[in-house]
């Protein structure tokens, strides 16, 4: 989808002035990275690491979207896209399907450290962005976005929602003998993370199928999350979901 047909995302689509941050976003950034990365060292996928060091993230410094788009462009068709804030459903997977992944370029204040409530910069980039220098991981968020913005039926998208949440967002990947993280909610998250490294967080195997019949609550700290084998494995998945929602649209016109 050519960025000249993102139509309901065009009005959020905006310029990041990276000159305008001041030193003090810069220290926040940086605090924000130092607090996160022994954990993330320790505990992450080899696959998050590895894009970490792709994309050129500074500990020290706010990142440049234009910078991180040049290098993924080539590799993986993706570019970090600055928009304006929170974007409705549709221009989101517009915005997916294009492989354009939206990213907001506010930072959160030195008084709001541990938690926001909505994405910022270090969200957006620190915990998703890495993994979209992984050509497995990126075509699998490509294709979520372009099943997604052909459905109109809201409650196929709510239970696909969820595919999203506990993979992209809280997904977690078994490597040797160890559960590793991959999803932002989980890499920006020292609670989450926590949660996970101790046992606090009950891991079941990645099975599509009860990953859509699991409801996403967003009020407390996981008890139940599911780890895939591989990333070819989530690639796999999504083509499952796709004839999933084919099938339940299918039935949904034929009354059966």
């Amino acid at each position: 989808m050519p960025a000249e047909r993102l139509k309901a995302a065009a009005p959020y689509l905006i310029e990041q002035k990276y000159s305008e941050y001041t030193a003090e976003q810069h220290q926040v950034w940086q605090e924000l990275v130092r607090r996160r990365w022994p954990q993330i060292e320790a505990h992450a996928c080899k696959e998050y690491l590895e894009g970490y060091q792709i994309i050129g993230l500074q500990q020290d410094r706010l990142p440049n979207l234009t910078s991180i788009s040049s290098i993924l462009g080539p590799r993986t068709g993706w570019s970090t896209t600055p928009v304006s804030g929170f974007l409705p459903a549709q221009a989101f997977f517009e915005m997916l399907a294009a492989r354009k992944f939206p990213t907001t370029t506010w930072l959160r204040s030195r008084d709001s450290l541990e938690y926001i409530p909505e994405p910022d910069i270090f969200h957006d980039v620190f915990g998703h962005v890495p993994m979209h220098a992984h050509r497995v991981f990126a075509d699998f968020l490509q294709h979520y976005g372009s099943v997604c913005v052909r459905l109109n039926d809201q409650d196929l998208l709510e239970q696909l929602g969820r595919l999203f949440w506990y993979t992209v967002e809280f997904g977690l990947i078994r490597q040797g003998e160890a559960i590793k993280v991959y999803g932002s909610g989980v890499i920006s998250s020292h609670g989450e993370c926590t949660n996970v490294v101790e046992g606090g967080c009950k891991v079941r195997d990645f099975e599509l199928e009860e990953v859509l019949r699991t409801p996403v609550r967003v009020d407390r700290i996981h008890s139940v999350l599911f780890a895939i084998e591989s990333f070819d494995q989530l690639y796999e998945a999504m083509h499952a979901a796709e004839n999933w929602a084919e099938q339940r649209l299918l039935q949904s016109h034929t009354g059966r």
